[in-house]
């Protein structure tokens, strides 16, 4: 397992300079990287509104060619370790998203670690959807065809929505997008060893990460922090899962799959090689990266389609 010779030149880049985990907190971190924000490509023909979802910025992206009839809608959660990025850093991917997979999208800025600990993320990810839900119908979009998504944390932010619209009976969702998820903190994977330094997502950033959102140990275990330690899997919607082969969270995301998939939900699981962590926000670069979210789009459109 090797990164692509792109990948390698990209990710030389990007850790050109090295950064002393030990001497940098995350609010520090936060400021570096504020730089990181990818304003959305003109190119896409996506409007954007910012509004509040109960208190809870969000940003809805919404095609300039769309019609009059409500609009399928992806609530999209954005990574960044819980720590950093921002409805800003994930604009570009948004934009991207709702212009191929022909969906309106709302983007949540959820509150950030250390100022907000765990569940401060998680409860800000369950107060956007069930306020997507509620005013559906004012936002121009179809209440039957809700799906959630994310990456990195964020895809780890929307499996816990999901699963708490399942245990709370609603909102209903159609789909799950699961970018390089992080499903379990407690086990050590082969992955974790493997690609511990030197693949962008290294441990002692993992780890300034957690400190920061999760200062009691124990809830690294809870399973809105592992979703994979929920007790039962079964009647979550289908769900779309893409890792990177040379990424530490590669084997939780393709075990979530697995133990999804044993619960009784379609599961679409592909790992792009040579990638590493982070890598699908960098399409336009990476060829892997156009590649991965075509596919996502086309998992949405799919999804949305069979619902319509």
């Amino acid at each position: 397992m090797s990164l692509t010779p792109a990948a390698r030149a990209m990710l030389d880049q990007l850790t050109a300079q090295k950064i002393d985990w030990s001497r940098i907190g995350a609010v520090e971190f936060r400021q570096m990287s504020a730089a990181m924000a990818q304003p959305a490509d003109p190119a896409d023909g996506v409007e954007t509104r910012d509004l509040e979802a109960d208190g809870v910025p969000v940003r809805l992206y919404r095609r300039t060619e769309a019609g009059d009839a409500p609009e399928p809608v992806l609530l999209f959660l954005h990574g960044g370790g819980y720590i950093a990025c921002s409805i800003d850093s994930h604009e570009r991917l948004c934009s991207r998203l709702a212009r191929l997979a022909g969906c309106t999208i709302v983007s949540v800025e959820y509150r950030l670690a250390p100022e907000h600990v765990f569940p401060a993320a998680v409860d800000d990810a369950w107060t956007a959807l069930n306020w997507l839900a509620r005013e559906a119908v004012a936002l121009g979009v179809d209440p039957a065809r809700i799906a959630v998504g994310g990456d990195s944390a964020g895809g780890t932010l929307a499996t816990v929505a999901a699963i708490r619209a399942r245990d709370a009976g609603g909102p209903g969702l159609v789909h799950q997008l699961l970018i390089y998820p992080g499903a379990d903190l407690v086990e050590q994977t082969e992955s974790r060893r493997a690609f511990a330094e030197g693949y962008f997502l290294d441990a002692d950033f993992s780890e300034l990460c957690l400190n920061a959102y999760l200062p009691r140990r124990e809830d690294r275990a809870h399973p809105w922090v592992s979703p994979s330690r929920t007790a039962s899997l079964a009647g979550l919607p289908p769900a779309t899962i893409l890792t990177a082969e040379c990424d530490p969270l590669r084997d939780e995301g393709r075990d979530y799959g697995l133990r999804l998939r044993a619960a009784g939900v379609a599961v679409d699981g592909r790992t792009y090689p040579g990638m590493f962590h982070g890598f699908v926000s960098m399409f336009g670069v990476l060829p892997e990266a156009d590649a991965a979210v075509a596919d996502a789009a086309a998992a949405l459109a799919q999804a949305f389609g069979d619902r319509a």
